[in-house]
Protein backbone atom coordinates (compact mmCIF):
# COMPACT_ATOMS: atom_id res chain seq x y z
CA UNK A 1 0.00 0.00 0.00
CA UNK A 2 1.29 3.68 -1.17
CA UNK A 3 1.45 6.41 1.55
CA UNK A 4 -0.98 8.27 0.05
CA UNK A 5 -3.58 5.37 -0.20
CA UNK A 6 -2.83 4.40 3.87
CA UNK A 7 -3.48 8.39 4.41
CA UNK A 8 -6.87 8.11 2.71
CA UNK A 9 -7.71 4.90 4.73
CA UNK A 10 -7.20 7.02 7.93
CA UNK A 11 -8.79 9.60 7.24
CA UNK A 12 -11.93 7.62 5.95
CA UNK A 13 -11.74 6.11 9.24
CA UNK A 14 -11.52 8.83 11.53
CA UNK A 15 -14.22 10.50 9.06
CA UNK A 16 -16.64 7.40 10.01
CA UNK A 17 -15.54 7.29 13.88
CA UNK A 18 -16.64 11.10 14.41
CA UNK A 19 -20.32 10.63 12.09
CA UNK A 20 -20.63 7.61 14.81
CA UNK A 21 -20.10 9.95 17.74
CA UNK A 22 -22.13 12.50 16.66
CA UNK A 23 -25.04 10.10 16.03
CA UNK A 24 -24.78 8.23 19.57
CA UNK A 25 -24.45 12.49 21.03
CA UNK A 26 -27.86 12.97 19.09
CA UNK A 27 -29.50 9.27 20.39
CA UNK A 28 -28.67 10.30 24.21
CA UNK A 29 -29.84 13.61 23.77
CA UNK A 30 -33.33 12.61 22.94
CA UNK A 31 -33.57 9.91 25.51
CA UNK A 32 -33.10 13.05 27.89
CA UNK A 33 -35.48 15.11 26.67
CA UNK A 34 -38.11 11.97 26.62
CA UNK A 35 -37.01 11.60 30.14
CA UNK A 36 -37.59 15.07 30.63
CA UNK A 37 -40.78 15.22 29.19
CA UNK A 38 -41.83 11.76 31.15
CA UNK A 39 -40.94 13.41 34.84
CA UNK A 40 -42.54 16.65 34.26
CA UNK A 41 -45.74 14.59 32.62
CA UNK A 42 -45.81 12.49 35.82
CA UNK A 43 -45.95 15.50 38.10
CA UNK A 44 -48.67 16.96 35.86
CA UNK A 45 -51.07 14.43 35.49
CA UNK A 46 -50.66 13.74 39.23
CA UNK A 47 -52.67 10.68 40.59
CA UNK A 48 -55.50 10.70 38.67
CA UNK A 49 -55.63 7.24 37.96
CA UNK A 50 -59.41 7.41 35.51
CA UNK A 51 -57.59 9.78 33.10
CA UNK A 52 -54.20 9.28 33.94
CA UNK A 53 -53.01 7.42 30.54
CA UNK A 54 -54.28 10.15 28.14
CA UNK A 55 -52.82 13.11 30.33
CA UNK A 56 -49.63 11.26 29.79
CA UNK A 57 -50.79 10.97 26.41
CA UNK A 58 -51.48 14.49 25.41
CA UNK A 59 -48.59 15.95 28.19
CA UNK A 60 -45.72 14.08 26.34
CA UNK A 61 -47.09 15.52 22.82
CA UNK A 62 -47.26 18.72 24.12
CA UNK A 63 -43.90 18.93 25.85
CA UNK A 64 -42.24 17.50 22.83
CA UNK A 65 -43.90 20.24 20.66
CA UNK A 66 -42.90 22.80 23.52
CA UNK A 67 -39.99 21.50 25.42
CA UNK A 68 -41.81 22.96 28.54
CA UNK A 69 -44.28 21.60 30.67
CA UNK A 70 -46.48 24.06 33.49
CA UNK A 71 -45.52 23.34 37.05
CA UNK A 72 -47.67 21.49 39.28
CA UNK A 73 -50.63 19.61 38.43
CA UNK A 74 -53.01 22.43 37.60
CA UNK A 75 -52.97 25.72 36.61
CA UNK A 76 -49.51 28.10 36.04
CA UNK A 77 -49.90 28.04 32.01
CA UNK A 78 -48.60 30.56 31.72
CA UNK A 79 -45.14 30.03 32.46
CA UNK A 80 -45.22 27.95 29.34
CA UNK A 81 -47.23 29.65 26.56
CA UNK A 82 -47.00 27.32 23.51
CA UNK A 83 -48.47 24.74 25.81
CA UNK A 84 -51.10 27.11 26.58
CA UNK A 85 -51.71 28.31 23.33
CA UNK A 86 -52.21 24.63 21.65
CA UNK A 87 -55.61 24.23 20.74
CA UNK A 88 -57.27 20.88 19.57
CA UNK A 89 -58.60 20.79 16.09
CA UNK A 90 -62.39 20.88 14.81
CA UNK A 91 -64.72 23.81 15.13
CA UNK A 92 -64.92 23.87 18.97
CA UNK A 93 -61.46 24.83 19.97
CA UNK A 94 -60.39 23.54 23.73
CA UNK A 95 -56.99 23.15 24.68
CA UNK A 96 -54.93 20.20 23.92
CA UNK A 97 -52.32 20.50 26.69
CA UNK A 98 -53.49 19.20 29.89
Amino acid sequence: MSKPSRCRAVQTQVALLLLLLVAASLLQAGDAASGFCAGKCAVRCGRSRAKRGACMKYCGLCCEECACVPTGRSGSRDECPCYRDMLTAGPRKRPKCP
